[in-house]
């Protein structure tokens, strides 16, 4: 026999300048990761809800329908709306762990285990799940077809798996992402070369494992995102920093500090996080180089979909002759970070491989929302929400930059960029060397505002400044937001 619904904990304001769908959402989404509503606890039908808070049904339907897309709740034709037994993230604050709940005994970690847990994730990963202004790698939650997205969730779970499981991910999504390159990116290639896995650190692990012995060395940027150059550690080879210029990484200057490397992990659409072009001199060097020592280039588009002066840059696998380019890319920036999902297009020499690897080692990427994402690409959605949120993510960029220089200008300094999701603050004029960057992102965390420290990109020398994600923040909350940052720098000088 099943239970009755649980009685939900919430309540909307007409007051409240945020929509009621959007209201009814975040007190869902905080109820469960507060286990107010425990994983599996179903919840009462959209008609009993909208009853009870006193609102239309439509309002309920899409608050719901957002919560599924994101992976908190699961609804199946015929059968309840429940909270989702394993959630997107598990940030639950301490304070609201059952009094006796158990504390499981501190691991004796290996060697390698140590190593895997030697950065802190906060340095730089820490406004990854904020809720708050500024959360880095975020895309607009305001943007995302929801409904759209639902109903080929719930498509998907009518007609069941179609096809069986493939370690190189569905056939359907690779040909569609496929198809989508060629027209979107110039990347002219075909289903069999694409791969579906769970993100570019999986993805960086499997090519250093194949392609490289323990011990080689590997090219990083610098500064750089430091889970690059941890997976490729953990892959057992020496990651040796490069440092970025205006153009991009020179494999000139690469070649004198790591003479021996025969991989390197670059950005250059859009350097993350300095924002750089790569040039097309060291584009056309750094193709070179790779051919002279047989090497492989792993291109990660990251932001590449997202510029705002011009199109998006062709990306460097467009100008591979030699198949040494392996292109990396993601949907979680593009649409949601729940959705888990990244590819790579390997060089048709790579394939075979790859494949055998992949068979080995399994196993398949989760199959659950990839034929909906297929579909979602081949109908034209994933075309125009980009179309959607290019549009969005300028303006909001816009935003920023004049508000912080309205209301900051003596604590940040902040210049647009050509593209991406975030901008670099650097310390205005009255920030002095007593104060580090790490300490005002801790504070700025304190007070709601999610920075993280750029500090903690270099493994050399550090410059310091603050990384601001936008494009996830609301335009009217931006200037506020700004305000908040100022006034909590200005308390720490």
């Amino acid at each position: 026999m099943s239970r009755a619904p649980l009685p939900l904990p919430v309540s909307l304001d007409p007051a409240n300048p945020l929509p009621l769908h959007a209201q009814l959402r975040e007190a869902l989404r905080r109820a469960i990761l507060d286990r107010r509503l425990p994983r599996g606890a179903r919840l009462p039908a959209s008609r009993v809800l909208a009853a009870d808070l006193a609102c239309a049904r439509g309002t309920v339907v899409l608050a719901l329908e957002q919560l599924v897309a994101e992976g908190y709740l699961t609804a199946r034709p015929g059968s309840a709306t429940r909270v989702a037994a394993t959630l997107p993230d598990d940030s639950v604050p301490s304070a609201v762990r059952p009094v006796g709940a158990s504390v499981a005994p501190v691991p004796n970690l290996s060697r390698r285990g140590a190593g895997l847990t030697a950065t802190p994730r906060q340095r730089y990963m820490a406004g990854s799940t904020a809720p708050d202004a500024f959360a880095l790698g975020r895309p607009a939650p305001d943007a995302f077809p929801y409904a759209v997205w639902a109903r080929l969730l719930q498509a998907e779970w009518r007609h069941g798996p179609v096809e069986p499981p493939d370690p190189r991910g569905s056939p359907a999504l690779r040909g569609a992402i496929a198809a989508y390159l060629a027209q979107a990116r110039g990347v002219v290639c075909e289903a069999d070369d694409v791969i579906v896995t769970a993100g570019i650190r999986q993805s960086l692990r499997l090519l250093a494992e194949l392609l490289l012995d323990p011990g080689e060395t590997a090219l990083v940027e610098e500064p750089g995102f430091p889970g690059i150059a941890q997976a490729l550690a953990n892959a057992g080879l020496r990651p040796v920093p490069i440092p970025v210029g205006p153009g991009g990484l020179s494999a000139s200057r690469a070649a004198l500090l790591a003479p021996g490397a025969r991989l390197a992990v670059v950005t250059p659409a859009h350097h993350y996080p300095l924002g750089h072009t790569m040039s097309l001199e060291n584009r056309l060097d750094l193709l070179a180089w790779a051919d002279s020592v047989s090497g492989w280039i792993v291109e990660d588009d990251y932001d590449g979909a997202y510029r705002y002066a011009g199109r998006p840059l062709a990306p460097l696998r467009a100008l591979d002759r030699s198949g040494r380019v392996i292109y990396v890319g993601s949907f979680s920036k593009l649409l949601l970070p729940a959705l888990g999902l990244s590819y790579l297009v390997l060089p048709r020499g790579l394939v075979a491989p790859v494949n055998q690897a992949l068979a080995e080692i399994g196993p398949a990427p989760p199959g659950i929302g990839q034929w909906a994402l297929a579909r979602f690409i081949e109908d034209g959605h994933l075309a125009g929400h980009l179309r959607r949120t290019r549009r969005l993510y300028a303006l909001r960029q816009e935003a920023l930059v004049e508000a912080a220089a309205t209301f900051a200008a003596d604590v940040i300094a902040v210049d647009p960029m050509e593209g991406g999701m975030h901008l670099i603050a650097r310390p205005g004029p009255v920030w002095g060397p007593s104060l580090t960057d790490a300490a005002a992102a801790a504070a700025l965390g304190r007070a709601g505002i999610s920075a993280v420290a750029l500090s903690a990109y270099h493994a050399g020398v550090p410059e310091p400044g603050l990384l601001l994600g936008y494009a996830a923040v609301p335009d009217r909350a931006i200037a506020p937001a700004v305000r908040r940052l100022a006034e909590t720098l200005r308390q720490m000088l």
